[in-house]
């Protein structure tokens, strides 16, 4: 199973929030300097997020991001503020190993296939983010419908690869619910990567047992509630 710690971007700093909101910032420091802390620490991927883009289209935390994608050679996916087929081809242009998919791709779910036609599946990821089993988007501030069904429809139009984020649990460092991720490992035969609540190497160790092909760590991981030695050894670990 594949480890990959966030760099979440806002305003220019790398930070962490609880459920999505802004407001809860925590910042830790610069985006480069965090990403190569963990790749010296041992990660072969990275999780990116230009939270500025998320939460409005802005094309902030661009160049930074671009930094990040030159300057280290592991596995770089990038998911925040994709509105456009010109914003996603610029991504996977720019060297980006696999773009995240969300509010666009329930807005125009024909761009999946598109992409995945254009630049092959594996580089296309579709955002299942999920509150109270409903689909979130905007932000994560409106509600767009089943979550398992949009997985499902993702699946069908191409996508190479889901992230599913549970943002009730998201950056509380209290756990993983693994209920609403195994009923999506069920229903669909792509990789899924899972995000949110991954506090613990048990919560590691849980999600490869379901069958997880990933997990992205966050808050956990920037407390040093989790050890990124911690996560992969027990990505590698059978139970």
């Amino acid at each position: 199973m594949e480890i990959f710690p966030a760099v979440d971007i806002l305003s220019g700093n790398c930070v962490q929030l609880v459920g999505g909101d802004r407001l809860t910032a925590t910042v830790y420091g610069s985006p480069m300097d965090n990403a190569r802390r963990w790749i010296r620490e041992g990660a072969s991927n990275l999780h990116v997020v230009n939270l500025d883009g998320a939460f409005t289209a802005s094309s902030t935390n661009a160049e930074m991001i671009r930094e990040v994608v030159e300057m280290t050679d592991v596995f770089v996916q990038v998911g925040g503020g994709i509105r456009s087929l010109e914003d996603a081809r610029g991504w996977l242009n720019c060297g980006v190993s696999r773009i995240i998919l969300s509010t666009f791709a329930t807005q125009d779910p024909s761009v999946i296939r598109t992409l995945s036609k254009e630049f092959g599946s594996e580089c296309i990821m579709a955002g299942v983010d999920a509150r109270r089993g409903e689909i979130a988007v905007s932000g994560w501030q409106e509600l767009a419908g089943d979550y398992i069904g949009w997985a499902q429809k993702f699946e069908e139009l191409g996508a190479g690869s889901l992230l599913y984020t549970n943002v009730d649990v998201e950056g509380k460092q209290a756990g993983i619910d693994s209920e609403p991720v195994q009923k999506l490992l069920d229903a669909v035969s792509i990789p899924v990567i899972i995000a949110g609540g991954v506090t613990t190497s048990q919560d590691v160790a849980c999600l490869k047992q379901l069958g997880a092909s990933g997990c992205v760590l966050g808050s956990a991981l920037y407390s040093g509630r989790i050890t990124l030695k911690e996560a992969l050894e027990a990505a590698v670990c059978d139970q």
